[in-house]
């Protein structure tokens, strides 16, 4: 049923999505969707955990794979991840982490980029010993809403995203946390 609504919610958006279609696409009764979902949102919901927890998996994985030896690597490997995501994973460009439905589909206490911003200072401080996780966590979430609106623009100029853009918000979050961290 999530895959279903991947694919729903790149072709119809999220105030297209049904829990009728979502029940169609993926061929089950209808019934069987509200077992597992009450409404749309949900459905969504589950969809976007689904994208965090894959996004965390594939940066922690690159992290382990690749020779990183400083942050500013593990940042820069953040952002490649993320935009890789809106180019591959079905549904991830339309919901990113759930911002588009509700600023608050991650966690029902805190903003989803507050989400994004603990999960990646939790990797930093563990991967590379920063110390000051309160500032970490502050610089961490400038720098996330601004990568967030730089790369939204590249992937409304262009259905792959404008290089030009996406390279300018490399460089502009990187220079910002090498000059903040």
């Amino acid at each position: 049923m999530l895959d279903a609504c991947a694919e729903l919610v790149d072709e119809v958006g999220y105030d297209g999505l049904t829990t009728t279609l979502l029940a169609e696409r993926a061929g089950v009764a209808i019934g069987s969707v509200y077992q597992f979902f009450p409404d749309k949102r949900a459905i969504v919901q589950a969809l976007t955990l689904r994208s965090l927890e894959g996004y965390l998996e594939r940066l922690g994985a690159r992290l382990a794979d690749e020779d990183i030896s400083h942050w500013w690597d593990a940042v820069d490997a953040a952002i490649d991840e993320y935009i890789e995501m809106h180019r591959t994973v079905p549904g991830f460009r339309t919901l990113h982490f759930g911002d588009v439905v509700d600023i608050h589909l991650l966690d029902d206490e805190r903003d989803n980029n507050d989400v994004i911003v603990s999960q990646l200072a939790a990797l930093l401080i563990g991967r590379f010993g920063i110390v000051d996780a309160e500032r970490l966590q502050f610089v961490l979430a400038i720098a996330v809403e601004a990568a967030d609106a730089l790369i939204k623009m590249a992937f409304r100029r262009s259905p792959d995203g404008d290089r030009a853009v996406l390279g300018e918000a490399k460089a502009l979050i990187k220079d910002y946390l090498h000059h903040r961290l």
